[in-house]
């Protein structure tokens, strides 16, 4: 009789190590477990030698540990967290700095930032998914969350709400952001250098009509009264939409366009070109967002350069709001503009 022999049974796994504990750090560093607390939880209220603190961080990167989060949230009674829910509109090079700078200014601070993403739903909808992740404060841009949203949020624990747009919430501190001061400025520019009658480009990509439509009312505030006249153009961000709209260009009889930002500027400049349309002797054109990109350009770009909020200021009120969630919310007009005068206009 033959005998099969068997089949090695399968090494068991190694004993997992144990995860390392404030206790273990604490040991290995010579000092007390509420030393390694006020360290690593960077309490100011404590006075701790430089050489202990060293010691105590090199002996928490030694072991791998990480405080637990939920541990220090329930010790202080609110999380670090600032939420930051992602735009639901296209962001260009500008925002993107903006936000970058703000990350850092709240780490800085000792918050742990969380971007949040579009899909799902908006609004006050959206305030609920946010609220189970119980962020000590929200950072909301855009528009569409509303005083029922705000109440959620703070019912679950934010000390802090934030809206970054065109109108305050009740309930929420307010960064003001009115694009129309962006294009007033473009519009008087252009009329200071004695165009009369001006385009202004209109995006239809989904989501920038709360910049859009400001942009273009700005114009027409900055003409009204006078012989000027303003003529939205619909655009989508194509080379053969942009194509379309330059061949029926000079039926339109406009000496001037705003272009909404310096991306739209790049794209109808290049079929204007193309059409042989002389800029600016025909047409002069104005972008907005001040984009390195529109300097390299021939002829460069004349633009609307925004002055957004100071990231390290915005981090400031967020962290004065958590400090004392019972103030006034506090409302501030940060958008400012002003046109870069430069070959193409």
């Amino acid at each position: 009789m033959v005998q099969i022999p068997k089949t090695p049974a399968p090494p068991s796994p190694a004993p997992s190590r144990s995860v390392p504990t404030s206790a273990d750090v604490a040991r290995l560093a010579g000092v007390s477990r509420a030393t390694v607390s006020y360290v690593l939880n960077n309490t100011s209220a404590v006075r701790i030698s430089e050489p202990t603190r060293r010691r105590v961080h090199q002996a928490a990167k030694e072991l791998g540990y990480v405080p637990h989060a939920a541990a220090r949230s329930l010790r202080a009674g609110h999380s670090r967290m600032v939420l930051i829910p992602a735009p639901t509109f296209p962001v260009g090079p500008l925002y993107s700095r903006f936000l970058t700078e703000l990350q850092g200014s709240l780490a800085g601070l000792d918050y742990t930032v969380v971007q949040y993403g579009t899909g799902g739903p908006h609004g006050d909808e959206a305030a609920r998914a946010w609220a189970e992740l119980r962020p000590v404060a929200v950072l909301v841009p855009g528009s569409g969350l509303g005083p029922r949203g705000v109440a959620v949020l703070k019912r679950s624990g934010a000390r802090a709400v934030v809206t970054l747009g065109p109108e305050t919430i009740e309930g929420a501190h307010a960064l003001l952001m009115d694009h129309d001061v962006v294009g007033h400025s473009a519009g008087a520019h252009l009329y200071d250098r004695g165009r009369r009658r001006i385009g202004v480009v209109v995006p239809q990509e989904p989501g920038l009509e709360a910049f859009s439509a400001p942009r273009l009312d700005g114009v027409r505030q900055s003409v009204r009264g006078t012989d000027a006249t303003v003529t939205e153009l619909p655009l989508a961000y194509d080379e053969q939409a942009a194509a379309r709209l330059a061949a029926r260009w000079r039926t339109l009889g406009l000496d001037a366009v705003f272009t909404y930002n310096d991306e739209y500027a790049m794209l109808l400049m290049r079929a204007l070109l193309d059409e042989g349309i002389r800029i600016p002797e025909e047409t002069a054109v104005v972008g907005a967002d001040d984009l390195m990109l529109g300097r390299l350009l021939r002829p460069r770009l004349s633009t609307v350069h925004l002055e957004l909020p100071c990231g390290r200021e915005l981090a400031e009120l967020v962290d004065r709001a958590v400090r004392k969630p019972t103030t006034e919310p506090e409302t501030h007009k940060v958008l400012g503009a002003k046109v870069l005068h430069r070959e193409s206009s």
